[in-house]
């Protein structure tokens, strides 16, 4: 056999070497991770079309079989907690160049704190440029979190990059928290302008989708009050259309939900506030084994065999181990 035949062998049989052990190795992984689960921890707000359309909770609700699939897989569920069995954690977010006319509506918001379950912990901050200022540390003293609330500067020199850079700084603080029912009241224009006026969009927002992932992750569902800055209340219907999109992208995608009443600052918030509270008293903490092991974003569905009930949750979270 010649020494150019005798080196071809070799090199085959390297190669031949090679790849079976990187098979191997792929194997050994995939039977490791084999029938490994971890808890996942999720918000959840159930409740029926019709509670909703007249905005008051009955005492019972028949739920159906509650299901959750991730990656388009049955999930085994551990608990559902309600109200009464965890404290609600919820942080208060004001943007701080809002228009005037929210300063008419923060009587409604001291309200809607100071009538919380006991037990709650609230947290009141003010987005603005620079660093967020945060008025009230999460207590559970509702009095003392309500009257933290102040009136908004008003003014565009203090308006905040993007919104949602002080909804990223803010989730930083649930981590001291014990997992369970967690919230953000976020009461913004929703307006990015991270990249400028030309570029403003809820599919080009880096901060938005961000935000969104670390809300999920935390399992923290974001609820959005629409409020006009000088900027949207301008009347230019494009920058509110997206401004509006965007708010409603990030409480789709982390199980809340966003209001709106027409391109401008509502006369009142008690409409808002009659919907999120019957939400948050519908809100439960949804525990569930996970059979998926890889890092990498995985999709979240929670829906009821009962076609008359309405299931807000996040629609997906990033893993990394």
């Amino acid at each position: 056999m010649s020494k150019q035949k005798i080196f071809r062998l070799l090199v085959l049989l390297l190669f031949i070497t090679l790849f079976s052990s990187l098979g191997f190795a792929q194997k050994k992984k995939k039977d490791k991770d084999k029938g490994k689960v971890r808890t996942m921890t999720i918000p959840v707000s159930i409740y029926t079309k019709e509670e909703l359309k007249e905005s008051q909770a009955k005492e019972f609700i028949e739920a159906g079989n509650i299901i959750v699939e991730e990656n388009e897989k049955p999930q085994t569920i551990l608990s559902i907690r309600s109200v009464r069995n965890t404290s609600l954690s919820l942080a208060v977010l004001i943007q701080d160049d809002l228009t005037g006319n929210i300063n008419l509506q923060l009587k409604e918001i001291k309200n809607f704190i100071r009538n919380l379950p006991k037990g709650s912990r609230v947290m009141v901050a003010y987005l603005r440029s620079g660093k967020t200022q945060i008025r009230q540390k999460f207590t559970t003293d509702l009095e003392a979190a309500a009257d933290s609330i102040r009136i908004v500067v008003g003014n565009s020199a203090v308006a905040p990059r993007s919104p949602y850079d002080g909804v990223q700084e803010m989730l930083k603080r649930f981590d001291a928290l014990p997992t369970g029912r967690r919230a953000i009241l976020l009461v913004s224009d929703g307006l990015d302008l991270s990249n400028g006026v030309s570029s403003i969009s809820p599919t080009d927002s880096i901060d938005l989708d961000r935000a969104i992932l670390k809300a999920q992750r935390k399992g923290v569902a974001v609820y959005s009050f629409y409020s006009t800055t000088r900027l949207t209340q301008s009347g230019n219907s494009r920058l509110v259309l997206n401004a509006q999109s965007s708010l409603s992208k990030l409480s789709r995608e982390t199980g809340g939900r966003a209001f709106f009443q027409g391109t401008f600052t509502p006369i009142s918030f008690e409409p808002f506030f009659k919907d999120l509270g019957l939400l948050l008293n519908r809100q439960f903490a949804l525990t569930y084994l996970s059979t998926h092991m890889k890092k990498g974003y995985h999709k979240v569905k929670v829906y009821s065999t009962n076609p008359e009930i309405e299931i807000d949750h996040p629609k997906g979270y990033f893993y990394r181990k």
